[in-house]
């Protein structure tokens, strides 16, 4: 690529940007606040003197030409938020993004968090879909903002949905909870920044996936339904035990009841099951779909 062409693509990379917000989080990311200034550095090993450049609204201004290789950018309220960058000619040696702390953080219901098993993998859904970029990371680094935090960008996301993620964490489930999670969340509208920080234990947020009808079976006038966790559920089953409730539908005048025991009325048309952890009374499940019953 030609410099004419790289210089072409970046104009165009960057209005992208600044039209539609940030849709990742730049490498180098500057924060500042509204009270005081901020020096920049060409951080380069390309010696002799640079230009520095700034994009706003689509537009590429020269901001400095010719000078050292450090740019103060004073500013009176809100600075000019965006890609600052220095070069060499036509070459870009080094570039920073100015994005403003937003100072008060978002709501940490905008976070929700769930596992379906005491296994190394939960999972968590940033809900509002104002933000164009957000990014979540575990521990104590993270919450600091620290640069040796392991951020993990999201995994999926659609229009109007948030963001959805997959984190690992390496609590040992066959141990009492000491520990609490710490999920911190960087989230940006545009080019302002928000942090926002969740603590919680694993066994709060369990959520089993639903469980499998296996087969029901006569046992005098009753009906045994058989249980079994799903396999997404934590082994063994004999440590990470479930309480199942089983709703059905009475076959002779349609009312629908419900029952902790495996054992219920053989009279019935249809059932359907949901799981929870026995030990922690974790959420439940959702329900199987409904199974006719014909016996």
């Amino acid at each position: 690529m030609t410099p004419l062409l790289s210089w072409i693509f970046v104009v165009l990379l960057t209005f992208l940007q600044e039209a539609h917000g940030l849709t990742s989080f730049p490498d180098n990311a500057v924060v500042v606040t509204e009270a005081h200034p901020v020096t920049l550095t060409c951080d380069s090993a390309t010696p002799g003197d640079v230009t520095w450049r700034f994009v706003q609204h689509g537009e590429v201004m020269e901001v400095q030409l010719g000078y050292e290789r450090s740019l103060i950018v004073n500013y009176e309220g809100i600075p000019q938020l965006g890609e600052y960058s220095c070069w060499s000619g036509e070459t870009k040696l080094w570039s920073a993004y100015l994005v403003l702390d937003a100072e008060e953080s978002p709501s940490d219901s905008m976070l929700n968090c769930l596992a379906k098993s005491y296994n190394c993998v939960f999972n968590c859904h940033w809900n509002s879909a104002r933000y164009t970029a957000v990014r979540l990371g575990l521990g104590k680094d993270c919450a600091e903002g620290s640069k040796n935090c392991s951020w993990v960008t999201s995994s999926s996301q659609h229009p109007g949905q948030g963001f959805r993620f997959e984190l690992s964490h390496s609590l040992t489930p066959y141990m009492e909870e000491t520990t609490m999670i710490e999920v911190t969340a960087e989230a940006m509208i545009k080019y302002i920044f928000h942090r926002t920080t969740k603590r919680f234990y694993l066994r709060d947020i369990i959520k089993p996936d639903s469980p499998q009808i296996v087969k029901c079976q006569e046992v005098g006038h009753q009906l045994n339904v058989i249980i079994e966790p799903a396999s997404s559920w934590s082994t063994p089953h004999s440590y990470f035990k479930l309480e199942h409730e089983i709703e059905y539908v009475s076959r002779d005048n349609g009312e629908k009841r419900s029952s902790r025991s495996h054992l219920i009325p053989m009279e019935i048309s249809k059932l359907r099951v949901r799981s929870r952890d026995s030990l922690w009374l974790s959420d439940w499940s959702r329900w199987t779909p409904w199974t006719n019953v014909n016996l």
